[in-house]
């Protein structure tokens, strides 16, 4: 009990403080104390339904949220996140644990990219923005993940939203995921309620404290320091885990 509750007050912070889900870091640490890989998936998808519901409501208090944009970027993420349980449970642990490496990695990588913080946002047909949520919501709710990693560097490298506004997006458009996922893993068996109720409630908590450090005390270049580590600690984890 002790372990998760300070297992969710840590990811929640993360998840407050970078704009991500939080499965990213929650899954490895899942596995590290024992648990099997799709039910680390599946707690970790009932974490992400309380840190971005409770998140995007302290982002929306503090303007930094286009609601109207990524409700249909996550309408198309909740579609396609409803096919997550059928995809998880069609391969193997292994094959899993590698597409979450490879998504990790790329998690990794993306943070030595130099990111642009545009003024003048673009206009994006609404289908295309539909599109875009229902390809990243089945494939990182399948593996226990929201998908604002991928959908971050999108807002900003192609609809030039600015970077506060695009992490905060990144979290409401986990709303939807991980909702439609929820569904989906449940379906498939892959979900211990109890597990994943502590952890999103003690999440809570964290995600309060890590908005706050985002919004009044961190600088984007220390936070982008941060992360880097963190990141290159799941993957060598990962790396040793599977190899």
């Amino acid at each position: 009990m002790i372990e998760l509750i300070l297992l969710g007050t840590f990811v929640g912070l993360l998840s407050g403080l970078f704009g991500i889900g939080g499965g990213t870091i929650l899954v490895p640490l899942l596995l590290l104390l024992g648990y099997e890989t799709k039910i680390a998936i599946g707690i970790s998808v009932i974490q992400m339904v309380f840190s971005s519901v409770y998140g995007s409501y302290l982002n929306n208090k503090k303007g930094t949220l286009d609601v109207l944009m990524v409700v249909i970027i996550g309408l198309g993420g909740f579609t396609g996140a409803l096919l997550s349980g059928n995809i998880t449970a069609s391969f193997s642990d292994e094959t899993l644990e590698m597409v979450f490496l490879a998504f990790a990695a790329f998690a990794l990588i993306r943070l030595f990219m130099k990111t642009h913080d545009y003024k003048h946002e673009k206009k994006v047909n609404k289908a295309v923005l539909f599109v875009t949520g229902f390809v990243i919501g089945a494939i990182s709710m399948s593996i226990g993940v929201g998908g604002s990693l991928i959908l971050v560097p999108i807002l900003v490298g192609f609809l030039h939203v600015p970077l506060k506004k695009a992490t905060s997006a990144g979290l409401f458009f986990v709303v939807f995921s991980s909702v439609s996922g929820l569904i989906s893993h449940t379906l498939h068996g892959h979900v211990d309620y109890t597990s994943g109720i502590i952890i999103g409630l003690a999440s809570l908590a964290g995600v309060y404290a890590g908005i706050h450090l985002k919004h009044h005390i961190l600088n984007v270049s220390l936070q982008k320091k941060l992360l880097t580590v963190l990141y290159l600690i799941i993957v060598i984890y990962l790396l040793y885990r599977i190899f």
